[in-house]
């Protein structure tokens, strides 16, 4: 009734900025943080194992209040997918849509007066799913807790004829 395969499964590769890094990450065995050189090896690998869905996760050197490497056209997402698409275009790319890893505070949305703005998360949380797309990711996954982040998501996108771009909150 149920069948399961490499085409059901979705890859976690997490990005840093630098050159010829591969970090351990030690709660997750045998799961790395990878520069983008290193990536591009790491993604040749999974292709070979015939797996075509990865789930990409930006770890910036730099963070602010607003998360702002997320949207910014050089951030380290962005440069991920440019460089995944220039040599791999059989691959579905899927990014992570949220601010924990590039804010200073490390939530998952813009803080005011020490509390989450939601609806303030929610405008740069539709800058930071745009530039993911304008950058060739195939799907946004959105994982903050936001109240109404899909909504506001698909909203740019369409705005943007961007409507087949799906979004796979989690």
């Amino acid at each position: 009734e149920n069948n399961l395969s490499l085409n059901d499964l979705v890859y976690p590769l997490f990005v840093v900025e630098g050159k010829n890094v591969k970090n351990t990450i030690e709660s997750m065995p045998n799961i790395y943080q990878f520069s983008i050189d290193k990536l591009l090896f790491e993604i040749d690998e999974l292709t070979k194992l015939n797996i075509k869905n990865i789930l990409l996760f930006g770890i910036p050197n730099t963070k602010d209040e607003l998360g702002s490497n997320s949207f910014d056209e050089n951030g380290i997402i962005q440069k991920t997918i440019i460089e995944i698409k220039k040599r791999f275009d059989n691959l579905f790319i899927m990014t992570d849509v949220c601010f924990c890893e590039y804010t200073s505070h490390g939530h998952c949305g813009i803080l005011k007066n020490n509390l989450i703005d939601n609806d303030l998360t929610l405008k740069y949380l539709q800058k930071q799913a745009l530039s993911h797309v304008e950058a060739g990711s195939d799907l946004i996954a959105p994982s903050g807790m936001i109240d109404g982040m899909v909504k506001a998501i698909r909203s740019i996108l369409d705005q943007n004829n961007l409507i087949n771009i799906p979004i796979m909150s989690y």
